[in-house]
């Protein structure tokens, strides 16, 4: 048994669908969406880690790894489940992702999947694509739409995938499944050569270059069923991401191409259900004659508009699926809002429909589901909760990234984190608040940068002195020389 097996196992029995080992960190879980730490166990030395990583990576992988810094492949815990693996350098060291496919494809029905997706799996030609950000359930969407293609029709299927996931018995349907850097040398080398494997359909695990996609483009063209996937966040946005890969000069014949071979774009995010578990939340553009010629005129900002009076064909955006599990008791509405493309709007759809929508909150209650309030909670983990149902919550954001780049408990600590969300919280308040510039300060003085931690403080000086906030003009004066001799914001100093 290898030492991975036994972190795999106890990632099965958490429910977790990300397991992520880092250098200088804990094993850490998603469950259902969050980051939960594995508190009371030993951080990893990156020899620790290394070696542990190596026990189970492929040669193949260790090469790409040293040599690109990255490297992916799949793993299987014989006869329990299969996992996803994303090996990955960063300023610490050696880190590790690695996500669960589960052993039985879900069906429509288990992952809510609108009915208009459906209809997807019964056409005999044209582009499909299927978005959203990464973890957001597009290869488990794929995954179902292929195993009904597989249970109702008699066709060649071939998947070109990096790794490959769910894996497909031939049933009604001979499935080719082939691995990119395993069994062919990109996804664009498979995609030329599936025109001469005498395919009907065929999936693209990812358009990720622009030879891809217009190799994909093109073998729809040819009269195939082509599946692709795109990192877009709505549907209408996929369109425009696709045009804009080519170069300026050939824009219009793409949006000619498309406008002939695009047959639907499937958006989709992840919820947190009530009582546990996610569940997926859908955007349909259905192309109908209206929405074609606005890919060939150029006019695709029009087509929100038509999605929403399309209804009729199966189309559905993002704020009508968030309301409809709204109303279904699926997901709160704080939840809906937390996940709206557009925010506003899904907001009076709330007010027309008499749904309260509290953003005031504060604590959610299942950031442990095995735990007492509080009882062994980290002061992050609290925090974390109130930024769970309005992101824009500065006090939160500030509390939180106080305890990242500050506390006095080094397991609550991380720089990496504290920058991220100091980030956020720039965006909100921009560089007219002092705060945000010395939380900024102290999470690069947390990383042990402290030129970087000097320069922020000093603007933070300025904005304070402008501001006449002078009583913390001194204070950021005191953290600045504490920077100048290399030492870093703790607890007592703020």
């Amino acid at each position: 048994m290898r030492r991975i097996d036994q972190y795999l196992e106890e990632m099965l029995e958490k429910g977790a669908s990300d397991i992520h080992l880092s250098t200088n960190h804990q094993p850490c879980y998603r469950v259902d969406g969050e980051m939960q730490f594995q508190r009371g166990t030993e951080k990893f030395t990156e020899e620790e880690l290394r070696e542990l990583l190596y026990e189970f990576t492929p040669q193949r992988n260790i090469d790409e790894l040293e040599e690109n810094w990255d490297t992916d492949f799949a793993y299987e815990l014989p006869g329990t489940a299969r996992f996803r693996v994303n090996i990955f350098m960063d300023h610490e060291g050696i880190g590790c992702v690695m996500r669960q496919i589960p052993s039985r494809v879900p069906t429509f029905e288990e992952l809510n999947i609108p009915e208009g997706v459906r209809s997807f799996c019964f056409l005999t030609k044209g582009l499909v694509i299927v978005t959203g950000p990464t973890g957001s359930g597009k290869s488990t969407t794929l995954a179902a739409m292929v195993d009904l293609i597989n249970r109702t029709r008699r066709q060649h299927l071939i998947t070109v995938e990096d790794p490959v996931e769910f894996k497909h018995r031939s049933l009604g349907c001979l499935v080719n499944q082939r691995e990119v850097h395993v069994h062919t040398k990109s996804f664009s080398t498979a995609l030329r050569a599936a025109l001469r494997e005498d395919p009907d359909i065929v999936l693209v695990g990812e358009m990720r270059d622009l030879e891809t996609m217009e190799i994909a483009i093109e073998t729809a063209e040819t009269g195939h069923l082509v599946f692709g996937t795109l990192h877009t966040n709505t549907a209408a946005t996929t369109v425009d991401r696709i045009i804009d890969k080519f170069p300026a000069d050939r824009q219009n014949q793409i949006r000619t191409m498309l406008a002939d071979s695009l047959k639907g774009v499937i958006a989709q995010t992840l919820c947190k259900r009530i009582g546990g578990g996610r569940i997926a939340s859908c955007e349909i553009l259905i192309v109908t004659p209206a929405v074609a010629a606005n890919i060939r005129e150029g006019k695709t900002h029009q087509i929100p508009s038509i999605m929403q009076t399309g209804k009729n064909v199966g189309m559905c955006t993002f704020a009508d699926d968030l309301l409809n599990l709204v109303k279904r008791g699926v997901i709160t509405p704080e939840e809906a809002y937390s996940n709206a493309i557009d925010k506003p709007f899904l907001q009076k759809k709330f007010e027309e429909e008499k749904i309260s929508l509290d953003l005031s909150i504060t604590s959610l209650d299942d950031i442990d589901m095995h735990m007492e309030e509080g009882e062994n909670a980290s002061k992050s983990e609290k925090t974390r909760k109130k930024l769970h149902v309005n992101p824009r919550d500065t006090a939160a954001l500030r509390e939180l990234i106080t305890i990242l780049a500050t506390d006095e408990n080094p397991d609550e600590r991380n720089g990496v984190e504290a920058l991220e969300y100091s980030q956020k919280l720039l965006d909100i308040t921009g560089q007219g608040d002092a705060v945000t510039l010395l939380l900024i300060s102290a999470s690069y003085a947390e990383l042990a940068h402290f030129g970087e931690a000097s320069d922020w403080v000093k603007r933070a000086i300025k904005v304070a002195r402008s501001n006449k906030q002078k009583e913390l003009a001194a204070n950021l004066t005191r953290f600045n020389n504490l920077y100048k001799r290399g030492i870093p914001l703790r607890g007592e100093s703020l």
